[in-house]
């Protein structure tokens, strides 16, 4: 929530994952690893850049557009939720499939306590157990316009604002018309900047639109 609305710059992490969140000796979590981080002002939008980050935890309009946003961000913290909430990585290849999806699917059923991380052993309040289940669906919701801020998900877990009402199915990969077009309109406006700046030269390409992958011990493969 700080680094989206109290800096003076907007800072988008862009790698938002289990590995790179630190604890201290009291148990505090300290955000890290910087690297692919990207400052903007507050209320512009990013340039079109090359999507980077851990598959997983990417945002599905970050990978169609490349273009950053808090709401990527957002979406990255959800897949982190989810997965203390369950013990398990967001995408399982070996039994369990996508954990989103796995997750959605219990929370149709009312089936909180099925999953929560085995290690626990039944030990937890299942009405907290919902509360993060429910934070962490709303913020990995695959529309960025119904995702919460990181302010507003702050608020819901220490119990100062209502969690919101999260569909029983999984939406399907969808944004709002205006939203689309906004973002491949700025897209565009990138692509006719590159080529005005490279006018002088006989002949132009725009690059193609890539995906940098980071895995979970933070090489790039």
């Amino acid at each position: 929530a700080y680094l989206h609305r109290e800096c003076e710059n907007q800072v988008i992490h862009r790698d938002v994952k289990s590995s790179n969140i630190m604890l201290d000796e009291n148990f505090n979590a300290k955000l890290g690893d910087f690297g692919l981080a990207r400052q903007i002002e507050h209320d512009k939008s990013s340039e079109a850049t090359v999507a980077a980050g851990t598959m997983g935890y990417l945002a599905p309009e970050y990978l169609l557009t490349g273009r950053a946003t808090e709401k990527a961000d957002v979406f990255s913290y959800g897949a982190v939720v989810l997965e203390v909430l369950t013990g398990r990585r967001p995408i399982e290849t070996k039994c369990w499939g996508e954990s989103v999806e796995w997750v959605w699917g219990l929370y149709k059923e009312g089936k909180v306590s099925s999953a929560a991380d085995l290690r626990l052993e039944g030990k937890f309040d299942e009405g907290e157990m919902w509360r993060v289940m429910v934070v962490g669906l709303a913020c990995s919701h695959p529309d960025p316009d119904a995702r919460p801020t990181m302010r507003l998900v702050v608020q819901m877990l220490i119990g100062e604002a209502d969690v919101p009402a999260v569909p029983k199915s999984r939406p399907t990969m969808s944004f709002s018309t205006s939203h689309l077009l906004l973002s491949l309109q700025d897209t565009l406006s990138d692509c006719n900047t590159l080529a005005l700046n490279s006018s002088r030269s006989s002949s132009w390409s725009v690059p193609e639109h890539n995906v940098v992958i980071r895995s979970d011990d933070d090489h790039l493969v």
